[in-house]
């Protein structure tokens, strides 16, 4: 009787350690929408910034860096290497990215500035990127433009 409570627990507690984990993720993918969403509505109220969404870089080339931005606050990339995948919310210029994940191939001769975007300010047809301490890695020329 104690062996089976036991197996009965550990199973209870497994699943509801499974549940927690997948209603984190869907909170986060929840919250990219909801702020990308909350922009884009500033936006449209006329807010003098240029709106962040679309094709940044050469996106037809893989072995060159490039983004694309969702309306719906989801990103897709590569770095010239490695796929890239996340999140961002833009305020007035200032693009921030959140939970960017990477495919970790290793390219001979690739530098792959892109994988360390941190945020970015957008001016014009041109997109800088920042690193994590705020130095500038790179930009990109908006493609679709």
């Amino acid at each position: 009787m104690r062996r089976m409570l036991r197996t009965t627990t550990l199973a209870g507690t497994i699943l509801l350690a499974a549940a927690l984990a997948l209603s984190g993720c869907a909170g986060v993918v929840a919250a990219g929408g909801g702020r990308a969403s909350a922009s884009a509505s500033a936006s449209a109220k006329g807010s003098s910034s240029e709106s962040a969404v679309g094709e940044w870089g050469d996106v037809d080339d893989s072995t060159q860096p490039s983004l694309v931005l969702a309306k719906d606050g989801t990103l897709t990339g590569t770095d010239g290497c490695n796929q890239l995948n996340g999140g961002w919310t833009q305020e007035g210029d200032t693009v921030t990215f959140s939970n960017v994940a990477s495919t970790m191939m290793m390219c001979a001769e690739v530098d792959t500035w892109l994988a360390g975007l941190d945020t970015a300010k957008v001016d014009g047809s041109t997109m800088t990127v920042y690193g994590p301490a705020g130095r500038k890695v790179g930009t990109l020329e908006r493609a679709d433009g």
